[in-house]
């Protein structure tokens, strides 16, 4: 079906409620952190579908998610639904109690596009929720909301969708708030290659021996107190290093950076056949 024009109404699915409340896990907002980066170069935002289920007390509880390969234009939304099903049908395989619950796309506010979009998700589930991942830093950091669609009505005749926003709960441990406040300052414009992420680990590994150099000098020295706990830590990261000649550890090192390389090719050749597929693919249709 074809959209010729991005307006707010369509047609209000029969529902009994909507949602109270949103409930994310912090791997979904990693997962759709990095489809944003791993994005095609053409492609402004991403999209895709929500796992998880209804709570009883009506809040949606969002486990898992996938991306669902779309284009968009100023007045119509393409949406390779024989992908999002063939996934989704993948997904039941594992963990049959993970329905579907809602989508998300990443960008600020809900678009004239997204409703078009939410029509299809609402033919998929009833009363699906919409989240939101500021991926942009609009407002100077990540925003994420999530929203419902309610419709605006003249007595049995509906005139138009609104999306309001639901309270959401970011449910996450320790370390994963540590990794969040990292993506709620850090913006990345692509994944750094093998060979750039190897560079940076190597420095910042660099940067720490020197730390740890400094600090037994001035324990030696006795410009600083000994830490009998800081010193079994350095003494069983030394323990824990394997004893090689530099020869030893020259091969084991260029062997590892040919099984690297092999697979970045490996890689490649699969991304470049996935992308052929992509675009051979006839079943894609147009909402």
């Amino acid at each position: 079906m074809a959209a010729t024009s991005p307006a707010l109404l369509f047609p209000s699915p029969t529902t009994s409620s909507s949602p109270a409340s949103a409930r994310v896990e912090a791997v979904v907002l990693f997962n759709i952190c990095d489809s944003y980066v791993r994005r095609p170069d053409q492609a402004e935002r991403v999209i895709g579908t929500l796992l998880g289920s209804l709570l009883p007390d009506g809040t949606v509880h969002v486990r898992n998610s996938y991306v669902v390969p779309h284009s968009e234009s100023a007045d119509q939304v393409a949406i390779d639904i024989e992908y999002h099903h063939n996934m989704y049908a993948s997904h039941q395989k594992v963990n049959p109690k993970e329905v579907i619950v809602g989508w998300f796309s990443t960008g600020f506010g809900v678009s004239a596009g997204s409703t078009l979009i939410h029509d299809f998700y609402s033919r998929e589930v009833q009363n699906p929720i919409h989240l939101t991942v500021d991926t942009g830093f609009t407002m100077g950091e990540a925003s994420v909301k999530a929203y419902i669609s309610t419709n605006l009505s003249l007595g049995d005749k509906h005139l138009a969708a609104q999306f309001q926003e639901i309270p959401l709960d970011l449910r996450m441990i320790e370390a994963q708030k540590a990794g969040y406040e990292i993506l709620e300052s850090t913006m990345v414009e692509k994944l750094p290659n093998d060979l750039e992420g190897m560079e940076s680990s190597m420095g910042k590994l660099y940067t720490l021996i020197d730390e740890i150099y400094k600090y037994v000098d001035n324990v030696v020295e006795g410009r600083v107190a000994p830490d009998n706990g800081i010193g079994r830590s350095i003494a069983d990261s030394v323990a824990s290093m394997p004893k090689l000649s530099p020869a030893a550890f020259d091969k084991l090192f260029n062997d590892k950076i040919q099984d690297n390389l092999a697979l970045v090719y490996l890689s490649s050749i699969t991304r470049t056949q996935i992308s052929i597929a992509e675009k051979l693919n006839t079943a894609a249709q147009i909402l």
